[in-house]
């Protein structure tokens, strides 16, 4: 089997067959990559300031704009979107114009995504502490900024398959795959999702009602789960995986069975999310017995990622970004298994509306998408700044360690919360009363949440650590835009 993959040696570097040829647009991605991490500082602290409030609840003083229920999805947009988000503009800008050897197909139409985008979250970041909000999970933006969203979706995608079409190579390499696939399904989610009736400027009404509702909801909010958290971040995984180990991805093969099995699979799991609801039993079944099979593609995903490190595993010990990249690999195959078993009725009947749930969203959140963009970001600053690294790799060092211990506090503390909730829950006397009030299982679980503003306080640190190397490295340095090759390379 032919196998395909990044070289690790990186074209910047290499210029004996350069030629008048042009150059990358690295202007959107060093756009992106740094926006990335001031929104993950933004998101992380609003996240930190709601898990004091489990603890302290007067923290805020009362203040409506300032209160958990109006931070909450401020907390959720900024980190998915914001931070997200901006990981995945910058990485798919960068990855499609390497492994395709051509500039973006249009200049301004990227820069538009790049403004357009940050409107919307300055846009969020007004509106949902004011309480104007459409109140569904993930969706929570009222239509005038939905309609911004399509906006700047559509120019993304343009400028995206727009470069496609120009390569200069025959082949797409899978991560493009991951990458497209990611685009063309969040922009379906969000169009039916959002479709709403609005009656003045700022408010509107679904265009869905009841359990109808509630299903296009959770198929939309479990596949923006699926496709914008994950489908997008497996791009990031094919392409800088292979680079930063200096080795090609373990199967190609593999990573092609993997694309279209987790595409088919996921967008049949939502159903999961609403277990023992007035969705029809048959729908919650079909939705439990897909998100049970969705652990095989996710897992061939996640083996084949760690399996690129076979004959360098030694690069582990020296190098804090492939550290980054690989545990990133290790939580979402901790996630993508905990998932499907969460989904299971019996399983469920326990953590249902518990902070497991909680712990097993940020098991993938912080631990997946949150390493797996930290590391990309750290491959991309120093390269989109004419460095070979970062300024301080004992920062990096010192970062993953930071943010590994606070996952890990962050998520045993859920963890455990999570099940004494539902254990005191579901207890009954032998008359049939509960054994505990709701009061005494809130009671059980301060501790944890404690802990849990432990963790995330040491995940937001090593974000501001990440912040003074990024400044550091960008000090002093021009941007640099790499020539693109005369000589069209057999890969990016």
């Amino acid at each position: 089997m032919r196998v395909r993959g990044p070289r690790r040696a990186d074209n910047e570097g290499n210029r004996n067959n350069m030629a008048n040829n042009g150059t990358y647009n690295y202007t959107v991605v060093r756009q992106f990559a740094v926006m990335t991490v001031i929104w993950g500082i933004v998101g992380m602290l609003v996240g930190v300031i709601i898990a004091a409030q489990f603890i302290w609840p007067d923290l805020t003083y009362g203040v409506p704009w300032l209160s958990f229920g109006r931070l909450r999805p401020l907390h959720t947009n900024a980190v998915i979107f914001a931070f997200g988000g901006s990981a995945l503009f910058a990485t798919s800008y960068y990855v499609v114009q390497r492994t395709c050897n051509v500039r973006l197909f249009s200049d301004g139409l990227a820069a538009f995504t790049f403004w357009g985008w940050q409107l919307v979250i300055v846009l969020a970041a007004i509106t949902l502490p004011l309480g104007i909000t459409t109140s569904k999970e993930y969706a929570e933006l009222e239509w005038p900024i939905d309609v911004l969203i399509t906006l700047v979706w559509v120019a993304y995608a343009v400028v995206f398959f727009g470069t496609l079409w120009k390569r200069k190579t025959s082949h797409i390499y899978v991560a493009n795959w991951f990458f497209g696939g990611f685009i063309l399904t969040v922009a379906i989610l969000h169009l039916v999702n959002s479709a709403a009736v609005p009656v003045t400027f700022w408010k509107s009404y679904s265009a869905y009602a009841g359990a109808q509702d509630a299903m296009v909801q959770w198929w939309y909010g479990h596949n923006a789960v699926g496709f914008f958290l994950t489908a997008g971040f497996l791009g990031m995984m094919y392409y800088f995986v292979p680079k930063q180990a200096g080795r090609p991805i373990y199967s190609y093969r593999l990573s092609v069975v993997h694309f279209w099995a987790l595409i088919f699979t996921y967008m049949w799991a939502g159903p999961h999310h609403l277990h023992y609801t007035a969705l029809p039993d048959w729908t919650q079944s079909l939705g439990m017995i897909f998100s049970l099979i969705l652990l095989a593609p996710s897992w061939g995903g996640m083996i084949n990622g760690i399996m690129t490190l076979s004959g360098a595993w030694y690069k582990l010990r020296e190098d804090p970004i492939l550290k980054f990249l690989i545990v990133s690999l290790s939580f979402y195959g901790m996630s993508t298994f905990e998932g499907p078993m969460m989904s299971i009725k019996t399983v469920n009947a326990l953590s249902h509306y518990t902070d497991w749930t909680i712990g097993h969203v940020h098991s993938g959140a912080l631990g997946w998408v949150g390493m797996i963009s930290i590391g990309s970001i750290y491959y991309l600053l120093p390269r989109l700044f004419g460095q070979t690294q970062m300024a301080s790799m004992r920062l990096v060092t010192l970062h993953f360690w930071v943010a590994t211990i606070g996952i890990v506090l962050y998520i045993a503390a859920m963890w455990i919360a999570g099940v004494t909730q539902g254990l005191m829950w579901r207890a009954v006397n032998p008359d049939g009363t509960l054994t505990y009030t709701f009061v005494e299982s809130t009671k059980a679980s301060m501790p944890f949440y404690y802990i849990r503003l432990l963790g995330g306080t040491l995940y937001l640190t090593g974000m501001l650590l990440m912040l003074v190397n990024m400044i550091k490295t960008i000090a002093g340095h021009k941007a640099v835009d790499a020539p693109i090759p005369a000589i069209t390379p057999a890969h990016a």
